[in-house]
């Protein structure tokens, strides 16, 4: 079998396949990440568990994980949790030549063709150009960016790197007093300040003395209770509180002006896929148009902005497959 996991700050899904099928596990189990100490910690229970399912311990071929943080010399350090992961300590534990750790957001530009378009929710058809660049974002507990390039066959490459970090650009007023509201607190203004689960709280916390709009008593009690940006876009979309639209308004114009600008420096006509635990949540809000507006709302370039594709990625396991696949061809597997 193979092992193939995505990792993030907030969630991790670990999965076992058999050597001759990359799309449908043989036991899989989402974790939450903060409640284990380390990955180590994290994937001695999984294999347990799947010893436990299987009948059997099951023999290790190789082993894919993408993790969200930047990957260096076979390590890498989760940008938005206290673990660090090492491929050849992890070998040594798993009894493997070899592990593979890659970004999370280039398994999910190798997950793409694995969950097929029943895994996407169209945004905008644009006029897609077959291996035309690609470019893969996504909010939760960070912001995730890759691009991805076509090689021979038009099969895509991933080149991961941590564009979540790039400096926030304002483009109206309001979000200009948002990047000095910002700037005030943290300093260098990110995307990731702006666009991520923690950024939604930003704009929220941003909008509340503004004093415009009331903030109602049940959505304060929760978000002092568990502090969950969760809580805004449920009083959002479910009881259409005011002020939780308003901020969730702005994420997301926000959002689509930066995956714009992404999609810009590419000219990413074979598609601008927007992924990350957010966007699957908030998709009625996503097509209500202000995402679109601000996406395509680039002056002169206009009209190459809405020749873009853009599609939400609504299925979880598109960076679980990636990495399935990946570990497939690193066995010499069937890539299916």
């Amino acid at each position: 079998m193979i092992l193939a996991g995505d990792i993030g700050g907030t969630k991790t899904l670990l999965a076992l396949f058999a050597r001759q099928d990359a799309v449908r596990a043989a036991f899989e189990h989402r974790f939450d990440s903060h409640a284990y100490p380390d990955f180590g910690a994290l994937v001695a229970r999984f294999l347990d568990e799947a010893r436990a399912a299987l009948g059997r311990a099951p023999r290790l071929e190789a082993a894919c994980l993408g993790v969200a943080g930047p990957v260096a010399a076979g390590r890498v350090q989760v940008t938005n949790l206290a673990w660090a992961l090492d491929a050849a300590e992890l070998a040594r534990r798993l009894g493997l030549a070899h592990v593979q750790l890659i970004n999370d957001f280039a398994a999910v530009v190798v997950g793409l063709d694995a969950i097929g378009e029943q895994g996407l929710a169209t945004l905008q058809a644009g006029e897609p150009i077959a291996g035309a660049p690609r470019v893969v974002l996504g909010a939760g507990t960070g912001l995730g960016i890759a691009y991805a390039f076509a090689s021979e066959g038009n099969a895509y490459r991933p080149l991961s790197g941590e564009g979540g970090h790039a400096a926030f650009a304002p483009t109206d007023e309001t979000q200009i007093e948002l990047w000095r509201h910002l700037h005030e607190r943290v300093g260098r203004v990110t995307l990731e300040h702006v666009i991520s689960g923690t950024g939604l709280l930003r704009i929220y916390d941003f909008l509340l003395p503004r004093g415009t709009l009331p903030e109602s008593a049940p959505l304060r009690a929760e978000l002092s209770e568990t502090g969950a940006p969760a809580a805004i876009t449920r009083h959002a979309l479910e009881r259409g509180d005011a002020l939780a639209l308003a901020a969730l308004d702005l994420f997301i114009t926000c959002y689509g002006a930066a995956a714009g600008d992404h999609a810009l420096n590419v000219l990413a006509r074979g598609g601008v896929y927007i992924a990350g635990g957010i966007a699957p949540k908030i998709l009625k809000r996503l097509t209500a148009g202000g995402f679109l507006a601000a996406f395509n709302d680039k002056a002169g370039f206009a009209e190459h902005a809405r020749r873009m594709p853009v599609h939400v990625v609504v299925d979880e396991r598109a960076g679980l497959l990636g990495a399935a696949r990946l570990a497939m061809q690193h066995a010499g597997g069937a890539d299916v």
